[in-house]
């Protein structure tokens, strides 16, 4: 019995309407760590329905194909996933978004080589409105390659994490984007293999040129935007193949990483328009990058266990240097020695701390830290002025009182935690002649109230440890 065409596209529609709603539903977890692993759940039974529904209606290639394809990519996923360290999640992320983006282009130029494979080819060759369809899904895919691979080499530390500025870069952007715009909208009168791929190589070009002015500080930004512009490529792409869970999956996640960069750009005071715009990071002037040559209080772990001790309360703070030491399972053993001794213990997490949004809660919950001990910036600010202790493990930038002082500083205008006005402020770093990922030393340093633990994060932990047990 041959299946009725309308039942089976109404039964399409309803599986990638309830994969929609999984989705929808899987980022309403995402927004907690309690309800996290249900959204991920949530997220992974949404993304098996509509792939299911898609491999079952669309005769692309045979399962055969297809099933080689998926298992190529699930090994190099599971190797990359198991092999990976946590410190360098943020690169993976970058390079994930890369992908995205690559197969976007790759799509819309097989839907541009055959069109009639893809149920765009019209009278008059390619129907106008899947021109436009082409022509922005190409352009946003092609600018979230390149900016994501530029991404990757500054948080890898293969390109340096000060901004690049080149000479009328501004004036090169805006060119560029207009030609982009204007190249697109002509191919819909013209659909000339100039004309796609000149769309292309700009857009490739565009994505080096707003990343690489961005400094290391506001990467973090760049990570999310980087997502959001993934999450519209596909939705392009989506109209191209004329599949609505690439559609609304890829709506929400680019509306949903425009609405997490738009939140972090409030978070470190930057204009939203000059993150699209690309080199918000690059603020020329000052002796950013170099370190102040003054005399600094150092201590022991002794001393830390000591002071720590005898406070009514901790707040910790923690930073990239944590992840790079691995240190999150240490530091949790010490905050449930300090509280048996009877000291409130609370974490701290700045919204660009690490390199991504939500790095140190992602460290902090692996180490089984109460979710309930951790607090945002604008939750917690206003207590390190009653707190005896602040203890900052590795975290440079996000603690620096320069941001609201020196209008020559990269993060001038960032809101900080307000470590400096707690009694005593330990604070953990290999030593003092490295600067932040910003490039920035810290006056908190040279304060009388701070007091440097210089050591290996881990290591310094475990000797406070010891010190307390």
């Amino acid at each position: 019995m041959i299946p009725n065409p309308d039942a089976v596209t109404s039964i399409v529609a309803v599986a990638y309407l309830v994969a929609g709603a999984c989705f929808i539903l899987a980022l309403r977890g995402l927004s907690s760590p309690v309800t996290s692993q249900r959204g991920n759940r949530l997220g992974m039974i949404g993304m098996g329905i509509a792939v299911i529904t898609t491999l079952l209606t669309h005769g692309v290639a045979s399962i055969v194909e297809i099933a080689i394809a998926i298992a190529i990519g699930a090994a190099i996923g599971l190797v990359t996933a198991r092999r990976i360290k946590m410190t360098d999640m943020p690169q993976l992320v970058a390079a994930f978004h890369s992908l995205v983006g690559l197969a976007a282009v790759l799509v819309g130029v097989a839907a541009f080589l055959n069109p009639d494979a893809f149920g765009i080819l019209g009278a008059e060759g390619i129907h106008h409105s899947s021109r436009i369809e082409l022509g922005l899904g190409v352009a946003i895919g092609a600018i979230t390659f390149s900016g994501s691979v530029i991404a990757f080499l500054k948080l890898n530390g293969n390109m340096g994490g000060k901004p690049i500025l080149l000479p009328g870069r501004h004036v090169i952007n805006l060119a560029t984007l207009a030609g982009i715009l204007g190249l697109i909208g002509y191919f819909t009168v013209d659909q000339a293999p100039w004309v796609f791929f000149t769309v292309a190589a700009l857009s490739f070009a565009i994505g080096f040129l707003l990343i690489i002015p961005i400094g290391g500080a506001d990467m973090p930004v760049v990570v999310s935007m980087l997502n959001s512009y993934s999450g519209w490529a596909a939705a392009a792409m989506g109209f191209t193949l004329h599949n609505t869970a690439m559609i609304i999956t890829g709506a929400l996640v680019g509306s949903s990483g425009a609405i997490l960069s738009y939140i972090m750009c409030r978070a470190m005071n930057r204009s939203f328009i000059s993150v699209i715009a690309g080199g918000f990071g690059a603020v020329a002037g000052g002796p950013a990058g170099e370190v102040i040559d003054r005399p600094y209080k150092r201590g022991s772990a002794e001393d830390a266990a000591f002071l720590m001790k005898q406070a009514d309360q901790v707040i910790i703070v923690p930073g990239y240097g944590m992840a790079v030491a691995q240190a999150q399972h240490t530091l949790r053993e010490m905050a449930d020695l300090l509280k048996k001794e009877g000291v409130r213990v609370k974490y701290a997490i700045h919204p660009v701390a690490g390199r991504m949004p939500g790095h140190m809660n992602v460290l902090l919950a692996e180490a089984n830290v109460p979710y309930d001990e951790v607090f945002e910036l604008e939750d917690i600010n206003s207590e390190f002025a009653q707190t005896d202790v602040a203890f900052v493990i590795g975290a440079n930038d996000v603690t620096n009182p320069a941001a609201k002082t020196d209008k020559t500083s990269p993060i001038y205008g960032m809101p900080v935690l307000d470590v400096e006005k707690a009694r005593t402020v330990l604070f953990i770093k290999r030593s003092m002649g490295g600067a932040g990922y910003a490039g920035v030393d810290n006056e908190l340093f040279y304060r009388d109230n701070t007091m440097m633990l210089l050591s290996d994060a881990k290591k310094m932990v475990d000797e406070i440890v010891k010190a307390l047990a």
